[in-house]
């Protein structure tokens, strides 16, 4: 009996850091169009990755990037918002959480165009390629934030 309790409380331990991200962190409003299929799939590699997710279904995304202050040349699919930050395009979770750790002074992430393999992006028998995730900033200035490169 006491074996099993112990692993019990190590399995709920090993869940706990997911737990409370999740938990904690602020909700991604994710504005799209109602037909997009990528624009889903990334918004599932977004809940698959502890964050929650307010999907808007909008019939202009360009009104958006403005809104949130996104470059025109670096426009996607898709515009999401969190923490005041706004994210274009295929933007990684892994990225998201660093941005949301380090809180650099920019507007947001991008990942311009629609790269194969990023998330939301990936198409079974298709090698990835090689893209990279923006930091921009409000005069439109950018820097590579993470580089991604393409699949052998």
């Amino acid at each position: 009996m006491q074996r099993r309790t112990v692993l019990s409380a190590l399995a709920l331990t090993a869940a706990l850091p997911t737990l409370s991200f999740a938990k904690n962190q602020p909700v991604i409003n994710v504005y799209k169009s109602a037909t997009c299929g990528c624009c889903t799939e990334w918004i599932s590699h977004l809940e698959q990755n502890g964050f929650k997710v307010n999907a808007h279904n909008v019939p202009n995304t360009a009104a958006y990037r403005s809104k949130f202050g996104v470059p025109p040349a670096l426009g996607s699919c898709h515009t999401g918002v969190i923490d005041g930050y706004a994210l274009e395009g295929h933007v990684p979770a892994a990225d998201i959480k660093r941005l949301l750790a380090e809180k650099p002074k920019a507007k947001g992430l991008a990942v311009p165009g629609m790269p194969m393999g990023s998330p939301g992006m990936e198409v079974a028998g298709e090698p990835a390629d090689a893209y990279d995730v923006l930091l921009f900033q409000a005069d439109g200035k950018t820097r590579v934030y993470r580089h991604y490169a393409a699949a052998k």
